[in-house]
């Protein structure tokens, strides 16, 4: 996945993530997509970071991989 990927997935994400946070009352369902929706922010995010990080570093950006969830999640914004 190239950057221009991941920036569209993340906004695909960011969209989806604002129309269903913007009723009032969510249902169980919807609760838990919010809550996949930022994990898989929280992963595209450091696979977008990981890439940029690489072309910064002369390596190849390709070989950025997404890591797991939990890895992520734990991280400090």
């Amino acid at each position: 996945m190239d950057e221009q990927e991941i920036l569209n997935r993340i906004n695909a994400l960011v969209e989806e993530e604002h129309q269903l946070r913007g009723g009032t009352e969510h249902t169980e369902e919807q609760r838990a997509r919010i809550s996949a929706i930022e994990a898989h922010l929280d992963q595209a995010w450091d696979l977008l970071r990981q890439r940029r990080a690489k072309q910064q570093y002369d390596e190849n950006p390709d070989e950025a991989e997404a890591r797991p969830e939990p890895q992520v999640e734990n991280y400090l914004q």
